[in-house]
């Protein structure tokens, strides 16, 4: 491709306004994983108990926003005063969980409607992450640990937020916590993130902004269609088991049981010839 027209089409996706299309495959999926969190009970559930459902799922389609609010010390509800794109989030819910023969549920799922949604939703999600660490670096210019995190929960809010949202649906699930086992998104969003600041605040990187934002949309786009079609749900495990054997540990602890198994096997030994 020519590259003036690659650098034009970076430009024209860094442009591309959120609301409504790419709110609603956010939303679409939001209530898509809710739903499959409730498991078999989902419908059960949600005619039983529509208001804990729709603010569970309210909670995870604003979770970045109300978790980076939080923590830079803003009003934590105000990503809610918008009030067209939580008419939209509603709406959306509603035909989710509520259409007749359940055909709104049915149609999210459809595969070829389920990828688009998810390649839309990475574009979101790519575009969060830049507006948090936008925000954070406005906030606290020099803070780059600051503009990481913040960057990351707006990449992935609702993983952190997943332990409240069970709760609001009545489940106490304390080892869901998004630190001890970081999904895919959580590892992505903090890629992502540390990718902008060098971008932002560094001269190491000499492309342009447009090129280095494009390039995340397709990193993250590539890896969930990956995930939908393929089955590769994190590419970071290889490099996360050859960090943790070389850094953490790892190789020592399995040295100690080699040779720890290897005096087990000499004591053995010996009392097998005293007892001779």
């Amino acid at each position: 491709m020519d590259p003036e027209a690659f650098l034009d089409i970076a430009n024209q996706v860094v442009k591309l306004k959120m609301f409504p299309y790419f709110d609603i495959a956010h939303c679409t999926l939001c209530a898509l994983s809710v739903r499959e969190d409730l498991g078999s009970g989902s419908q059960t559930f949600s005619r039983k108990h529509p208001l804990s459902c729709w603010l569970s799922y309210m909670l995870v389609v604003f979770a970045g926003g109300m978790v980076a609010n939080g923590l830079l010390a803003e009003p934590i509800l105000a990503p809610l005063k918008n009030t067209p794109q939580v008419l939209v989030a509603t709406a959306v819910w509603y035909v989710i969980f509520y259409t007749p023969l359940d055909v709104g549920y049915k149609l999210a799922k459809f595969l070829p409607v389920k990828i688009v949604f998810s390649a839309m939703k990475e574009i979101y999600r790519c575009k969060k992450i830049y507006d948090g660490v936008t925000h954070a670096a406005k906030l606290y210019p020099n803070a780059y640990l600051i503009m990481i995190i913040i960057g990351t929960l707006k990449g992935n809010g609702a993983g952190f937020t997943r332990l409240m949202e069970r709760l609001m649906r009545g489940v106490w699930t304390p080892t869901a916590m998004e630190f001890m086992q970081p999904t895919f998104y959580t590892k992505a969003s903090l890629v992502a993130s540390i990718i902008f600041i060098l971008d932002k605040k560094t001269e190491l990187i000499s492309a342009p902004h447009a090129l280095v934002y494009f390039g995340i949309v397709i990193f993250l786009v590539y890896f969930k269609l990956s995930s939908i079609i393929l089955g590769i749900h994190d590419p970071f495990i290889p490099f996360e088991n050859l960090m943790c054997a070389l850094f953490f540990g790892g190789i020592w602890d399995s040295l100690a049981k080699i040779f720890g198994k290897g005096q087990i096997k000499e004591g053995e030994v010996k009392d097998v010839k005293k007892t001779n």
